[in-house]
Order: C-alpha cells, then structure tokens, then sequence
C-alpha cells in the first residue's frame, strides 16, 4: 500500500527524493520544495479561504498551465480587496473614483491585510502541520507584514539560491479576477513507486491577466532600471515561455485584460521613472510596451537571471540571456504592431 511522502522517515523521504532526482533530472533541494508548495496549496484551497483567494503569478505558470519549466518557490495571492475593505468598496466596484480614494483604500489595505493574515491564515497552516504531525513553523514577513513564511527543515540542499522556505505573498488590492479552479500535482508524482504526494485544486488567475501583470512590471523596469530583490529576472523568463505557448495569440489580443491591469496599475501601483517622472501604464497598451532593458539594467537582470540559472531553477526550456532579450523584443514587436493594428 502507497504511503504518504510526509508520514516516511527522514531518511525515507531523503531517498525518495534523490530516487525522483534520479528519474526527473531535476535538483532534489527542488522536488523537496515543491512538496511543500503543493501541500501548502492544498492547505489553502481546501479551507474556508478558498472563497475569496485567487492562486497566481510564475508558479501558477508552471504547476497550473505547465507553460514554464522553471522552479516557482513563492507563492503569491491575492485575497479579494471586495472581502477586506467591503465598507470603502461598497457597491461601486473593484477600482476607487480617484486617486485620493485610492490611497485611502491602499491605507485602510495595509493595516487590515496583516491582521487577516494572523487571524486566519496563519491559524489554518498550523493546524493542518499539527494534524498530519509535520515539523515546520510560520513567521509573519515583509515590510508590510503581507507575507507567512513557511520554514522547513530541509533535507536537501542546492547552492544557497533556493533557500528552504516557502513564502505566501498577500495582495489585497484586486479581485483576483478572471479566475478558475484547476488541478495541480507534486513534480514528484508518479515517479516513486508506493509514495503518494500532495495535491490541490487552487482558484488560478486567467493567463492573460499573468501576462499582462508580468509585461507591465517588466515595462516599469525599463523605466526605472532597478532589480526590486533577487530573482527578478523570471518575469521575463516568463513572458518568452508564454509567448512560445499557443496561447499567445489569445493573451496578447486580450485588450480586455491588458486595459484592466493598466486601470488597476494606475491607482494602486503608481510608479516614477529614472528621471522622476510618473510612468504611464496606458502606453503600454496603446502600441508603446517596453520590456527589453540597456546599459546597467541590462547588466543587472543578466546577473541576475545568471544567479538562477547557476542554482537549477530554470529547466530545459531556459535560454541564454541574449536570446531571452531577442524573444523578449519579438514580444514587444507583436504586441506593439497587434495593438496598432486594432
């Protein structure tokens, strides 16, 4: 009868997890990883939370649409700003009437996310450790408290990129929208024999809102020309594997979304350029996206893509930084010329 990965030994789990190394090609520190970001998914999804959480961002890429082939460690969220702030919302809709309604909300945000956190995410994680007697702790993070920490005591380990913890980051300032429920399964799955893994059915943001969130970062970077933490370069990772897909042609010609990400942008993320100037999301849709960087920023992505790559956290379909810029160009030649074009 198959047993539950986290119900082996220590010792068992170890050569499970170099048994699935050995057959996936893929770093043990890595599938031991992923378990944990599948089982906290599960958590998640399979508690009252479920309702007003959507799963999204580069590991919804990989574990959801299987369109990237890179490790995702962080799981980001959002938890629907219709839930949190009902009494400034109302009935007017997701998106304030100003700017000075929006810096209200995005006030009123900051102080009520970190609460709902420790009050009801936080709980839900630790009774679900203590009822499968699994060892791990939680730690409230962030400059703004909006992300639980999950450590883990690892029993592998890789150069020091990956670190053993699983951070869930919190946004509330969206709806999460458009959504749905799909299935996901451990990388590990099926390739050990009588070992059974977690698995979930998350609530997912649509692709082209993924696309869409991922272009106007990387538009900003442009602007700005700074790396905002390590690992940033996955963005546009990313954004080559999704152009790659045969979605493409669907998200890129979702001005639908791309306008609704720039709306929501402009209030809640607004952001100055290089030169101090405010950025303007509009032209991102308007034939004027921005994604490929030059001179220092340049460099600073390159080094920083470099760092993942060194660590295994890019797989087979990772491509060489100078051919990652010319994909990256391609995508900023069509989108341009198909938005021109309408």
């Amino acid at each position: 009868m198959a047993e539950y990965f986290f119900h082996l030994s220590k010792g068992d789990q170890h050569e499970a997890l170099e048994y699935a190394r050995e057959r996936t090609g893929r770093p043990a520190h890595l599938l031991e990883k992923d378990v944990w970001v599948v089982w906290t998914l599960r958590t998640l999804f399979e508690s009252a939370l479920s309702a007003d959480l959507t799963f999204k961002g580069g590991t919804s890429l990989s574990k959801v649409y299987r369109i990237i082939d890179r490790f995702s460690e962080d799981i980001d969220l959002t938890y629907d700003i219709r839930k949190l702030i009902p009494d400034l919302v109302g009935e007017s809709g997701e998106l304030p009437a100003n700017r000075n309604q929006a810096d209200k909300w995005t006030k009123e945000i900051r102080l009520r996310l970190p609460a709902w956190i420790g009050e009801n995410v936080r709980p839900v994680i630790e009774a679900s450790l203590q009822r499968e007697h699994i060892e791990a702790s939680i730690e409230i993070s962030g400059s703004n408290s909006d992300k639980l920490l999950l450590h883990y005591p690892a029993l592998a380990h890789g150069s020091g990129y990956v670190s053993p913890v699983v951070t869930l980051e919190f946004g509330g300032r969206a709806t999460g929208e458009p959504n749905q429920e799909m299935p996901i399964e451990c990388d590990m799955d099926g390739h050990v024999p009588e070992v059974w893994f977690p698995a979930a059915r998350p609530v997912v943001m649509s692709l082209a809102r993924t696309f869409w969130e991922k272009a106007t970062a990387a538009h900003v970077f442009c602007a700005q020309g700074r790396i905002r933490g390590e690992r940033y370069a996955r963005h546009w990772h990313d954004l080559a594997a999704i152009a790659r897909s045969l979605h493409f042609g669907q998200v890129a010609a979702d001005h639908a979304t791309a306008t609704a990400v720039v709306r929501h942008k402009s209030f809640f993320f607004r952001e100055n350029d290089g030169a101090g100037n405010l950025i303007d999301y509009t032209a991102a849709t308007l034939g004027h996206l921005h994604i490929v960087p030059e001179g220092a920023a340049r460099e600073a992505l390159a080094a920083d893509y470099a760092d993942m790559l060194a660590d295994g956290v890019m797989a087979g379909d990772a491509l060489p930084f100078e051919e990652l810029m010319l994909a990256c160009n391609e995508i900023e030649r069509r989108v341009n010329f198909d938005i021109g074009q309408n």
